[in-house]
């Protein structure tokens, strides 16, 4: 079978749906949105997710490009949409094809890139150790369990999976100071996340972060 890489930028409250559904479909459109927009190169999804969802509250303050494969002939059906600048081009699904579309997507919907703005205050929290915490914490509480036990370390990532995929970029991005950390203690505990990572989500990259400035 062909497939083709499509790509989409999104906000935090569109990526924690995503990952609910075990990041293999896109939820369905509200009701003023009556399209859903693929694109279909990076560059411009990176753009979006860089320089609007950041400074946006619905966003969650922050943007993440995914790309997913879709069935080849199953995208012929759709015109490109070219909307401004030549590399601006999308399709254009309308939202009550989204279900016959996500049942078209054959790979995870993987996160390749993480834009966070000042405001950002990471996904709604859970009652589990690291979720009762701002994300400018929870690389702390991390390096703190990494230290007590490394299997407790490993079970923490796993348990909160969804969380480490929203937040590594912006661990990572932020400064280890602002997290409490000295520079050696954030590196070694980002680098036992991304082996955790690697043994057990081998099919969903840990995307990079930066921090973004909006004027």
């Amino acid at each position: 079978m062909t497939t083709r890489t499509l790509y989409r930028p999104v906000g935090l409250r569109e990526l924690e749906l995503v990952l609910n559904a075990d990041a293999r479909a896109f939820p369905p459109r509200l009701p003023a949105q009556p399209i859903f927009y693929p694109v279909l190169n990076a560059g411009y999804a990176s753009q979006i997710a860089r320089e609007w969802n950041p400074g946006d509250a619905a966003s969650g303050f922050a943007g993440f490009v995914t790309e997913f494969n879709v069935d080849a002939d199953y995208l012929t059906r759709f015109e490109t949409k070219t909307v401004g600048a030549s590399q601006h081009q999308e399709f254009w699904v309308p939202s009550e094809e989204l279900e016959t579309f996500n049942g078209q997507i054959r790979s995870r919907i993987r996160v390749t890139a993480a834009f966070y703005g000042s405001a950002y205050e990471g996904p709604v929290p859970l009652p589990l150790l690291i979720r009762s915490r701002n994300p400018r914490e929870q690389l702390k509480v991390l390096h703190s369990v990494l230290n007590y036990n490394g299997m407790d370390f490993g079970m923490e990532v796993a348990a909160n999976w969804k969380l480490v995929l929203a937040n590594v970029g912006f661990w990572s991005a932020t400064a280890p100071g602002e997290q409490g950390l000295a520079p050696e203690e954030a590196a070694r505990t980002l680098s036992a996340v991304k082996q955790v990572w690697s043994a057990r989500h081998l099919d969903l990259p840990l995307p990079a972060g930066a921090l973004v400035t909006l004027s």
